[in-house]
């Protein structure tokens, strides 16, 4: 087993909080992101478990271990960073043996282990090879190489796509999701792109200033945010949001009313969160004025003004409009989602 539990895990430097106390089990197996921005916490989470970094207070537990106490090389963990870290005067092959070497590991056990591992990662044929005569994608590799080679309970991933450009992104994205498949070991990955964390995750794990905001599968977390910050932090755009005022099973809005199951609440001020492609431009009666317009080939974002709020709709390629100019709009009901205006948290009520 390699589930790894924080119980109660808190860390302070002096007086301020960088993780507030977290409890959090990532299961046997499971690829696990903890996602949010930068200074949120994530990766002092992640030093925490590796034992790079010792907790104020809590607990943690790593096969049923607690390893609290323990130091970095006691947890049977693998940490690959996002600066790939590797030594620029050894070869692919030494690099990714030192870890072997370091722990006594016989010369032909270590010379299998790392051909077995090279070429899995497709970098066979760059043994002899020095970091600095390989590509950012290939140094990537190497790093993954290292951390797979011994074969650890536990790999740590901090942020190790955020070098490479946006079609090496993609690559080494499938790349680690074919490597989690095929080594059914727990991974914990941090990183502050969604798009990250909604494609290779079991599970996600949304951090604020230190606090866990919401756990749950990809899905759910974007189609059922516990609160505005996670609606507006993940998708690309994210959810808009706008003022409007529940009356009994009626939600009015500026020229607008919904209907809405009856959820036995008082009226209220909420706000009406809708994702982009749940706005429907060009249809309905809704008039906003559009703010600007950013075709994207595929697709055309447009971003108007209505009713004092900015929100961001989806639409066709072929869409023609320019920033001034009155956008007709609407929404679909059955997919927008309420949330109270002062908590900022969901309701469990929505338009129909």
């Amino acid at each position: 087993m390699a589930r790894v539990v924080l119980d109660g895990v808190e860390k302070r430097f002096g007086r301020t909080v960088a993780v507030h106390p977290l409890d959090l089990e990532v299961k046997d197996g499971e690829f696990l992101t903890i996602l949010g921005p930068s200074g949120c916490g994530k990766s002092t989470v992640l030093l925490l478990v590796s034992g790079l970094e010792s907790p104020t207070a809590g607990s943690v537990r790593i096969a049923d271990r607690d390893v609290t106490a323990l130091e970095a090389h006691e947890r049977d963990v693998a940490m690959v960073f996002q600066s790939y870290a590797l030594y620029p005067h050894k070869t692919v092959r030494e690099n990714i043996d030192f870890p072997l070497k370091i722990r006594h590991v016989d010369r032909e056990e270590r010379d299998r282990r790392v051909r077995e591992v090279a070429a899995t990662l497709g970098i066979d044929k760059l043994l002899d090879r020095r970091p600095r005569e390989l590509s950012g994608g290939e140094r990537q590799r190497v790093a993954l190489g290292r951390a797979l080679v011994r074969k650890p309970q536990v790999f740590l991933l901090d942020e190790p796509l955020s070098n490479l450009d946006a079609q090496l992104r993609t690559e080494m994205r499938a790349e680690l999701k074919r490597l989690h498949a095929e080594f059914e070991t727990t991974f914990v990955y941090v990183t502050h792109d969604q798009v990250e964390a909604m494609t290779l995750s079991e599970r996600i794990a949304v951090l604020k200033d230190g606090e866990l905001q919401q756990l749950g599968p990809p899905t759910e977390i974007y189609e059922r945010p516990a609160n505005t910050f996670v609606g507006r932090f993940v998708g690309n755009p994210g959810m808009s949001f706008v003022g409007a005022e529940l009356r009994g099973r009626r939600l009015a809005l500026p020229g607008m009313e919904l209907s809405v199951p009856d959820g036995g609440l008082e009226a209220k001020r909420v706000l009406l969160g809708v994702r982009p492609e749940h706005i429907e431009v060009a249809k309905g009666d809704t008039e906003g004025t559009i703010f600007t317009v950013e075709p994207l080939g595929s697709e055309t974002l447009v971003v108007f003004d209505w009713a004092g709020a900015r929100l961001t709709a989806r639409a066709d390629a072929s869409f023609r409009g320019g920033a001034g100019d009155a956008l007709r709009f609407r929404f679909e009901p059955a997919r927008v989602q309420l949330f109270d205006a002062e908590s900022e948290k969901r309701l469990p009520v929505g338009p129909r």
